[in-house]
């Protein structure tokens, strides 16, 4: 089945009136923009399949929900004239309806973040509370029975077959690189256990804080996509927020400014703050196993992904 089948079924699935539909993005799920017979904009998302499983995307949906009704600012889903959350097209694929978030993205990979320093640093003090305010109003829900998500713990991030694939198996990596990355695993599996020890904070999280997933509205900041969301580690979702910053000059303010941010609304220990390295460095990790499947050997993205994780190998490592 073709996208425009497949969105022409869904379109139809949610019985609207209007069949146009743009595509928006394409990286993991397809998602385009559509118009529901109200007027409103929405998104229609094409789920990739295997990714998600039919139980995890109602979770996903259940939860967005949850934080929007809340007051949390999330994208709340859209049901069928039947009340569906999802439906099951005919090509096995999932597809799912969301509100449309009226606002742009906080910054792009590979680009240069906007605005000046005290700018950037003001924005990511922000990004900082939006996120302890995802926690603290994720921990306050009582999930369903049934809710079903991934776990970004000490398994999905070092186990055997991490979430993200075996890094350390990337066929790009010299044998030096592949050195480095044992020895830095090996450490971050003693430390993470030492620090699970602690009882550290952990609970729903975005786990995809990333520019383009931060959006800037008429009412601040909010998130989108959160297709990567689960179970995890406070200090996991901090670093990935800014972990497309590490070659930039004022990455450890940007760090210091979430950091600030988040502790404003929900403290910290000076322990968690200094498994900052530690976490950016899964991050790198869970990165460089995600882009094995996705890109092929040739392309000269791989030698990005595999520099930076070695450079926060390093920056661990020298901690």
């Amino acid at each position: 089945m073709s996208f425009d089948a497949s969105v022409q079924q869904a379109i139809g699935q949610w019985g609207l009136r209007d069949g146009n539909a743009r595509m928006i993005s394409h990286r993991e799920n397809a998602v385009f923009a559509i118009r529901l017979n109200d007027g409103q904009p929405a998104a229609l998302r094409l789920h990739r399949p295997g990714y998600n499983s039919v139980n995890e995307i109602w979770s996903e949906l259940w939860w967005t929900n949850a934080l929007a009704e809340a007051g949390f600012p999330a994208p709340k889903p859209v049901a069928t004239p039947d009340e569906t959350l999802l439906v099951t097209l005919d090509n096995g694929q999932i597809a799912t309806v969301i509100s449309w978030v009226d606002g742009a993205p906080i910054g792009f990979s590979g680009q240069p973040l906007p605005g000046s320093d005290a700018d950037q640093i003001k924005r990511y003090t922000d990004v900082g509370k939006l996120l302890a305010q995802l926690h603290d109003t994720s921990d306050a829900l009582t999930l369903p029975a049934n809710f079903t998500r991934r776990s970004w713990d000490h398994t999905g991030l070092l186990g055997d077959n991490p979430l993200w694939g075996r890094f350390w198996e990337h066929p790009g990596l010299d044998s030096d690189a592949q050195d480095t990355l044992n020895q830095a695993r090996a450490k971050a599996r003693t430390d993470l256990t030492a620090y699970d020890k602690t009882n550290p904070r952990m609970g729903l999280i975005h786990a995809d804080a990333l520019r383009e997933n931060v959006f800037a509205t008429a009412n601040g900041l909010t998130l989108i996509d959160f297709d990567d969301s689960g179970f995890g580690y406070t200090m996991f979702e901090l670093t990935v927020a800014v972990s497309q910053s590490i070659d930039e000059a004022n990455y450890s303010s940007l760090c210091q400014a979430v950091i600030e941010g988040y502790a404003a609304v929900h403290p910290l220990t000076h322990d968690d703050i200094a498994r900052i390295p530690l976490f950016a460095m899964l991050r790198g990790f869970a990165s460089l196993g995600w882009i094995v499947p996705r890109l092929p050997a040739e392309d000269p993205n791989n030698d990005k992904y595999i520099r930076r994780a070695i450079l926060l190998s390093q920056r661990y490592l020298d901690t």
